[in-house]
């Protein structure tokens, strides 16, 4: 009576675990298909890492715009332009361009053109908490590399459940370093320059070009 007793645990156990992989995975591929269906997307972020064991904390706003494979990246006060195929990194303190193919090696590395994306490869995922903030409903999925290597430990994609729009991302590092991005405003379908994307290498006369390719 036990061994079936045991047995019914772990099999009520398995379909609870299953079932919520579903739900996870409904819920982002509504995100996915929803986010799809924009010509583009422009938001403005903050972002803050914390290190306790080093006692590091950074914190910054930038914005970012996406179309495609496309973006347009303003960060710790540097410009990046990702034309589909090549990298521009833009320092104007330091007056350099550094020019280069964008990294594609690590499939769980987290860039500006898969922020909104990222979770369809290389992890595995499953329902987290529901929180209230402001009057919106935010629902967490958990997601953990498949890499056991991944320098990535986890994590949590907060979706506002009405607009299914990305609400926050908290990574939680292999060192423990925790980095949350939280998005302030999310655009839609906003009117962009045809050159928006495009690197103008006139604008940067006096800049050393780097290029590492």
């Amino acid at each position: 009576m036990k061994k079936i007793l045991i047995a019914l645990i772990l099999i009520s156990q398995t379909f609870v675990f299953s079932q919520n992989a579903n739900e996870a995975k409904k819920l982002l591929d509504d995100v996915n298909t929803i986010t799809k269906g924009y010509e583009n997307v422009s938001i403005d972020f903050k972002y803050v890492l914390i290190n306790t064991e080093e006692n590091i904390k950074q914190e910054m706003r930038g914005d970012v715009i996406l179309q495609g494979d496309k973006y347009v990246l303003n960060a710790f006060g540097i410009t990046r332009i990702f034309d589909g195929k090549t990298l521009y990194n833009i320092s104007p303190e330091d007056e350099e361009v550094t020019i280069s193919s964008e990294n594609t090696e690590d499939e769980t590395t987290i860039t500006p053109s898969k922020m909104l994306s990222f979770y369809q490869d290389g992890y595995n995922y499953e329902m987290d908490i529901v929180q209230n903030v402001k009057g919106r409903k935010i629902q967490y999925v958990k997601l953990i590399p498949i890499d056991s290597n991944s320098e990535i430990k986890n994590v949590l994609l907060g979706i506002d459940v009405k607009t299914k729009h990305i609400y926050n991302l908290i990574e939680v590092g292999a060192n423990n370093t925790k980095t949350t991005i939280t998005v302030n405003s999310f655009k839609t379908n906003e009117p962009l320059s045809k050159t928006l994307f495009t690197f103008d290498k006139t604008k940067y006369k006096d800049y050393y070009i780097n290029k590492l390719d």
